[in-house]
């Protein structure tokens, strides 16, 4: 008796094979997945030649344009193929729960995150952002991982559960800039107040710099000696790593001419 009503139940929420329109679903696929395709070509193509401060915005509708699709997508399909009423909703549901909850927890908690990731916007295409070791700008955010680019042209895949488990720093967090540090380590015995307006001179002197920010820099004693740090803000993100080496550069000059004399830092101090 039990069987013959879970036979019936089941009948009752699948339509029968003539009465599915394979041929609209196909449509619907094809037609969803060819707009999510052109939506990651067209957006980050508008976005490097359209106005700099349109470019964080255009790449992060990349992601939720996708989200957005998909709901559409799945929310079309389900009727084709299930009779959606309210007592099945509750069948499907909790068939889906309960193999989901066993078979795929961890991709789940990732799918999960991607949802919340879209939502709260940790990071999105276009920021430079640093899980545990990996740095490197956000290329794409799906559903389950995050692809960053790293200076080093390595493409690293990170997936969303890590913001259930870490911290994440995100370096410019939706803004056109981002702040970048040179540090010097320099013998106590010097000019205090000279070196740090030549120094000054160095970020406000550089050719990457941008002129929206103020330049600061920062010193304290250390017991390798007075440590120094300039921080300024780049006219473009990518320049990130040519502005430091820039500043690194003529600081050392910098400092040289100032007559003090640069300390070798001994490995773990600048952690110090």
């Amino acid at each position: 008796m039990a069987e013959t009503s879970t036979a019936a139940q089941a009948d009752q929420l699948m339509r029968s094979l003539g009465d599915i329109n394979f041929v609209k679903i196909a449509l619907i696929v094809i037609g969803t997945w060819a707009t999510i395709f052109l939506a990651r070509r067209m957006l980050p193509y508008l976005a490097e030649r359209g106005p700099s401060r349109a470019r964080l915005f255009l790449l992060g509708g990349v992601p939720v344009a996708r989200l957005g699709l998909l709901i559409v997508a799945i929310g079309w399909i389900v009727p084709l193929v299930f009779n959606v009423t309210f007592q099945n909703f509750l069948v499907i549901a909790g068939a889906a729960s309960v193999a989901i909850g066993f078979a795929f927890k961890d991709y789940v908690s990732s799918l999960i995150a991607g949802i919340v990731a879209i939502v709260e916007r940790p990071y999105r295409p276009g920021d430079w952002v640093k899980f545990g070791k990996d740095y490197g700008e956000v290329t794409n955010v799906g559903l389950r991982a995050v692809t960053v680019n790293t200076p080093d042209d390595n493409v690293v895949t990170v997936p969303h559960e890590t913001l259930w488990t870490s911290n994440i720093v995100n370096g410019n967090d939706g803004a056109r800039t981002l702040q970048c540090v040179a540090e010097f380590y320099v013998a106590p015995e010097h000019d205090a107040i000279a070196l740090r307006a030549a120094l000054t001179d160095v970020a406000l002197t550089s050719a990457f710099l941008s002129y929206d920010h103020a330049v600061t820099v920062v010193l304290k004693e250390t017991p390798y000696g007075t440590h120094y740090k300039i921080r300024a803000y780049p006219f473009d993100m990518r320049d990130q790593f040519v502005f430091i080496s820039d500043m690194t550069a003529r600081g050392k000059q910098a400092i040289t001419s100032c007559g003090a004399c640069q300390v070798i830092v001994p490995a773990g101090a600048a952690a110090a």
